[in-house]
């Protein structure tokens, strides 16, 4: 399972760049924290249901942010 951490690492890292590439600087910074996140956490040894409560709790505030963000951040499209 840490493994996995440290492969989630890898992708955000890998999307961070091309965003970085893009000169969309704020997703490149949000990137590139969720990959020190990842790589921290696949490096401390953690029991597998501690990584998954990680994962977890990593989804809940992502999508609540990403919603939060398309909801009243956005606008409506019109």
């Amino acid at each position: 399972m840490a493994r996995m951490f440290r492969v989630l690492g890898f992708f955000t890292l890998a999307i961070g760049l091309m965003a970085f590439a893009g000169d969309l600087i704020e997703m490149a910074l949000l990137f590139f924290m969720q990959t020190a996140f990842f790589v921290l956490f696949g490096y401390l040894k953690f029991t597998e249901r501690t990584y998954i409560l990680l994962f977890w709790g990593y989804m809940i505030v992502a999508f609540t942010g990403f919603s939060y963000w398309t909801i009243f951040q956005m606008g409506l499209p019109l």
